[in-house]
């Protein structure tokens, strides 16, 4: 089986995954996620992740460019701007289950919504998280999975981002009409909503970011 760990470099082009070995990547390994269709994310033997991707429609972007390369590329943008997220390994199309797959180092730490959920500092995370969404804005990244499920906070105290094939970094801060929408994002789900609008320093934290200033 070929490995595609390529340490400081772009990632690899997607390489074929006859089945067999597919069936040796995956073994022992640990359903994370699934839903009717099938295995949506699996963690292997080895700690690594790999996150398998179903083409939705027959006509479709995905068709040309794929959403494990956009995993991948997405990687490589926030890895330029500092912004920690998964590590990407490998891509891979497996005919013999129609899917395309990224395998990656995961980030390491809770996720936002883990935190708020078990009582952690809410105001000292809202402030934190206000200027972390300000510094994505003002780097380019517009994440449209943007929500504290997607969000984590890492043993060195700093924000990530992961679930990230959902996302566009471009070479110029976003301007006003996209950091809303993207700011709605964020209370989309309820709880997180109601953790977000608790009290201002969420808002406060961002308006005060130097980024927020950026266009």
């Amino acid at each position: 089986m070929p490995s595609f760990d390529t340490p400081g470099r772009g990632p690899a082009p997607l390489q074929t995954l006859e089945h067999d070995d597919y069936l040796a990547l995956r073994a022992g390994a640990r359903v994370l996620e699934r839903d009717h269709y099938g295995e949506k994310v699996l963690v292997l033997a080895d700690g690594s992740y790999l996150k398998l991707f179903r083409r939705k429609r027959l006509i479709s972007s995905a068709a040309w460019y794929p959403y494990a390369k956009r995993f991948a590329d997405n990687a490589l943008a926030l890895a330029e701007r500092e912004i920690p997220c998964p590590g990407v390994i490998g891509l891979y199309r497996i005919p013999s289950v129609s899917r395309d797959a990224v395998r990656y180092r995961p980030l390491e730490g809770q996720t936002l919504r883990q935190l708020v959920r078990s009582g952690a500092d809410a105001a000292g995370l809202r402030t934190q998280l206000g200027r972390f969404v300000a510094e994505l804005h003002g780097a380019g990244v517009y994440f449209r999975s943007l929500h504290l499920g997607n969000i984590v906070l890492t043993p060195a105290g700093t924000l990530g981002l992961i679930d990230i094939a959902d996302l566009r970094a471009g070479a110029r801060p976003l301007p006003a009409h996209r950091r809303r929408r993207n700011l709605q994002h964020l209370l989309r789900d309820a709880q997180d909503r109601a953790w977000l609008q608790a009290d201002t320093t969420f808002d406060t934290a961002y308006r005060a970011a130097p980024e927020a200033q950026r266009r």
